[in-house]
């Protein structure tokens, strides 16, 4: 394992052949994505703790273990209903569970075949 050389520059990232430092695809530094996300990612949990209750949130947080992408449905859903104004107070445990069940309702197909 080698340590840095505290009397040379630190180098984090990589370089291209000319000499330049990558971008991303818009123009952004890399580590400017990570900082977005994180910032975007405290803002979410800062609404989040705005509308569920301490329970609601366990419960939530739960969910993200096991199942981050119905996670993810349930907190874009909520941020949605709660930037559009339309969640009067905070969201309790059981109203979770009755968001929940209506988002993992498989929607039913019907077909009619002609004879």
């Amino acid at each position: 394992m080698s340590f840095p050389n505290p009397n040379e520059p630190e180098y984090h990232g990589h370089s291209h052949n000319d000499g330049t430092e990558p971008h991303s695809h818009d123009g952004t530094e890399p580590h400017e994505h990570s900082h977005n996300e994180a910032e975007i990612s405290a803002q979410k949990e800062q609404i989040l703790k705005q509308i569920l209750t301490s329970e609601a949130r366990m419960r939530l947080n739960n969910i993200k273990m096991v199942k981050p992408e119905l996670s993810n449905l349930v907190e874009q859903y909520l941020i949605g209903m709660a930037t559009q104004r339309k969640i009067p107070g905070q969201i309790t445990d059981d109203q979770l569970k009755q968001i929940l069940l209506s988002i993992q309702q498989p929607k039913r197909d019907f077909k009619i075949n002609r004879i």
